[in-house]
């Protein structure tokens, strides 16, 4: 496979991107350019939500992806170093999963002593000069963690996470890493002299780790508010003598009001004295940038800040690097910003037909790094278990029912039924809760699952379920049932009667969070407002947009008692869906959602995924809505049970756009 990564054939622009630090072509920074003898240009470079994609490798499609990778990261490094008198590079967090590589080194290679991950044997080539945690870090347990973080030749850092009970004073939690770190580095100045500068870097994980890897943290962890940490060790940072402060923040930026233990802190973490820039990730979105950003009071989208400091999210798997650069001045001893710039540099562009252009090509020592456990990569995802008699696809995931739901949907059911077989709760019918995770959106055209009618190996069942989430099962009613529909109904806007092309699909509710229930059957109700914000709370209380709910051809009890079989990360809470909580759990598996599903196959030899559209949209008269997916969703339109879809068109940014005909 060493031949996909040689370097392609690059356009000027990419020329000018990857060209040798020494080549004149190289411009300087204009902090460097115009700094005077008491000033210095320090640039900060953030990589961030990496997720193992070392290689530019789609290991679901099992083919190359110019968007993506840090052998293609590293290579505008280089050039972007050169571009500044001064430079560090930093990790914001999310490097262990999210990928096959991940779950082949955590789960089929395993970790001996003096071994190092992949990820990070790429990374220590690059010269980091410090990282802090992400959520996924914790996926595969604190022992593995450890182990693979052990292998870096640069610091980690977490200010939130204690080894137990929360202290009374934040500085006196017992943490499971140093809070922060002061770097000195000696820096030049526009007169060619150098002098030492003192840098603090304070990190932060999302408290959410405790709901979402509960089965790994319950009793050994516990996570502190993000704001709340930084008020405590900031002031300790400045007194040690930090010059400036930079918080390393694996938390994205939300506009409402700072709540405790808030997921995505970082605009409120922002306004916290003494912090004078932030590097932030977690939603996998690009800052400074259009459109995303807008209305959100003291976020500048375009300058990129945040309460006035600069600010900057770097995408994820390796699409961009984060630039923060500081234009210092001497002030007696110490140094203080004078000027700054913030910008997210990407690795790729879209030509005028939007089509994938790479702007670099390779980092060779990135590529060599890793290249044994890409190759072991490739062999452990190519591994038949099973055949499907029908293909598998999720093109229209989020507007009917679905056959890459439906097969995730009867695996959970099978498996939990023989996990229940001599308990308590035997009795009860099984309900299964499943969501897509290949649906478009920010992923792009191509961020779907396809898998043809034939041959299934490993890599279509991780194709199928992303996330290495164990099964877990809850207890609830059947008035819960309705209200865990109603949150997932959400993903789509209000269209009433005669509304001719509305937008369907709600740009702001994750398609991770559409869960179908399969067991009952049920109609979606669009010209009704939905019932619950993002955030579980009811906004429209009297709303009902599950309509016919029925259970074995009758409609439901509300009071009826179900077993539901989902995931861990739902069932201890993620997403917010009401009553859906840990309290409500009576079985935690020791198995993987995916695993799960290679084992049905398995067993099953041959499945059946087509769907059974046990769920459809009640008809809203008059009225049409449109949406987006890829572009080969159109050979699959005939095959759509309980939905009338129409060719509509082009859409943005490659994919197509559909008519859904209410």
């Amino acid at each position: 496979m060493s031949s996909s990564f040689e370097l392609p054939p690059m356009s000027r622009r990419s020329l000018l991107t990857g060209i040798a630090a020494t080549s004149a072509l190289v411009l300087l920074h204009p902090f460097t350019a115009r700094a005077a003898a008491n000033q210095a240009h320090l640039r900060l470079m953030e990589t961030t939500d990496i997720h193992v994609n070392v290689f530019p490798y789609d290991y679901y499609a099992d083919k190359p992806n110019d968007t993506m990778g840090l052998a293609r990261t590293a290579t505008i490094i280089d050039t972007i170093r050169a571009e500044a008198a001064n430079s560090l590079l930093i990790d914001n967090g999310d490097l262990l999963q999210g990928n096959p590589m991940g779950d082949y080194m955590a789960y089929q290679r395993g970790l001996k002593d003096g071994d190092v991950h992949p990820v990070i044997k790429a990374m220590n080539t690059l010269g980091y000069t410090v990282g802090t945690l992400g959520n996924h870090e914790f996926n595969y347990g604190l022992d593995f963690m450890f182990k693979v973080l052990g292998g870096a030749n640069f610091p980690f850092i977490c200010a939130n996470l204690t080894k137990g009970q929360l202290a009374s004073d934040p500085k006196n939690d017992e943490l499971f890493f140093k809070p922060y770190v002061i770097v000195e580095k000696m820096i030049k100045d526009g007169a060619g002299n150098e002098s030492p500068v003192k840098i603090g870097f304070i990190g932060f994980v999302p408290p959410q780790i405790m709901l979402w890897d509960i089965k790994n943290l319950e009793g050994k962890a516990q996570t502190r508010d993000i704001v709340e940490a930084a008020k405590a060790w900031v002031p300790v940072m400045k007194e040690a003598g930090a010059d400036i402060v930079i918080a390393l923040s694996h938390s994205g930026i939300d506009g409402s009001a700072p709540t405790d233990k808030m997921e995505n802190a970082s605009l409120h973490l922002a306004a916290v004295d003494g912090i004078d820039a932030i590097f932030t990730g977690h939603q996998h979105l690009v800052f400074p940038g259009p459109k995303t950003w807008d209305g959100i009071s003291n976020a500048d989208p375009v300058k990129g800040t945040l309460h006035g400091k600069p600010a900057v999210m770097a995408g994820f798997w390796g699409s961009h690097l984060g630039l923060i650069d500081l234009l210092l001045e001497k002030d007696g001893k110490s140094w203080k910003i004078v000027d700054f710039t913030s910008e997210a540099r990407p690795i790729y562009h879209r030509d005028d037909k939007k089509k994938v252009v790479a702007d670099v090509g390779d980092k060779r020592e990135v590529i060599d790094a890793a290249k044994a456990e890409h190759e072991a990569t490739l062999a452990y995802v190519r591994t038949p278990v099973g055949k499907t008699s029908a293909p598998l696809y999720s093109y229209f995931a989020l507007v009917a029912d679905d056959p890459s739901v439906q097969i995730v949907s009867q695996a959970q059911s099978w498996y939990i039924k023989q996990m229940l077989a001599d308990t308590e709760y035997k009795d009860l019918p099984v309900l299964s809760a499943a969501a897509p995770f290949k649906a478009g959106g920010r992923g792009g055209v191509d961020y779907y699952t396809d898998v043809p009618a034939g041959d299934l190996a490993i890599k279509n069942i991780a194709d199928l379920y992303l996330y290495p989430n164990t099964v877990q099962a809850v207890v609830i009613t059947g008035e819960q049932v309705k209200n865990w529909l109603e949150m997932s109904a959400g993903m789509f806007n209000e269209i009433k009667e005669g509304t001719k092309d509305a937008e369907l699909l709600n740009a702001d509710f994750p398609s991770y969070n559409f869960d179908v229930i399969d067991g009952v059957t049920y109609q979606i109700d669009l010209a009704q407002p939905r019932k619950y914000d993002n955030d579980g709370n009811a906004i429209n209380a009297g709303s009902n947009r599950i309509q016919n709910l029925a259970f074995e051809g009758k409609p439901i009890d509300p009071k009826q008692r179900f077993v539901v079989v989902t995931n861990n990360y739902r069932a201890g809470g993620g997403g917010k869906f009401p009553e859906i909580a840990a309290d409500k759990v009576v079985f935690q598996a020791p198995d993987t959602n995916r695993d799960v599903i290679v084992r049905y196959v398995y067993e099953q030899g041959t499945i059946n995924p087509a769907a059974d559209g046990n769920w459809t949209f009640k008809p809203v008269t008059g009225a049409t809505a449109t949406f987006q997916s890829g572009p080969k969703a159109k050979q699959f339109i005939a095959d759509v049970k309980g939905a009338k879809i129409e060719d509509a068109g082009e859409g943005t940014d490659g994919f197509a756009k559909f008519r859904l005909v209410l």
